[in-house]
């Protein structure tokens, strides 16, 4: 079976522990590793987004643990968006624009947002991820607020990096 282009992330959050044990492989509940520090080869999950794929390729390969991460969205980041977009230097439609967007995405709040499944292999991390569009469009919104802050070298925490990858 192949999955259509828009999973229910929430519903294979619950599936993807079950499929990785039946196979007889580790699961290991872990962190994101896109910023990891390793050298990484991402899965095409656009053209092949069954995870199941994935697993397979990780047993052909040898692989005996799979790090499994699942992330959920916290509607507290829209605020902090919010916050950051007045700030912004863009131009006032596009500031409507994503603040009517922005809103609208706080009924998300809970959802599961983000998988992501790696195994190691002679010293690379191979990397499947999947997200889904509403969040695809988040960071896209999140990238342009973060490009168009002012320059202000004493606030440089105070931006929206960290909340996810730029993969």
């Amino acid at each position: 079976m192949r999955y259509s282009m828009k999973p229910n992330l929430d519903e294979l959050k619950s599936e993807i522990p079950q499929q990785i044990e039946s196979r007889g492989l580790t699961l290991f509940p872990g962190f994101s590793r896109v910023m990891d520090q390793v050298a990484m080869v991402f899965w095409n999950s656009k053209k092949n987004p069954d995870y199941r794929e994935f697993l397979d390729a990780a047993e052909k390969t040898g692989a005996k643990v799979i790090v499994f991460y699942d992330r959920d969205f916290a509607a507290d980041l829209i605020e902090d968006a919010l916050e950051h977009l007045e700030e912004a230097d863009l131009p006032r439609d596009e500031q409507r624009s994503y603040e009517r967007r922005l809103r609208e995405m706080r009924v998300y709040d809970g959802f599961t947002c983000a998988i992501e499944l790696s195994f190691d292999l002679n010293g690379v991390a191979y990397l499947f991820e999947l997200r889904t569009d509403w969040y695809e469009e988040l960071t896209e919104i999140l990238d342009d607020i973060e490009s168009s802050m002012p320059d202000d070298d004493e606030d440089d925490d105070a931006h929206l990096g960290g909340y996810f990858s730029k993969n």
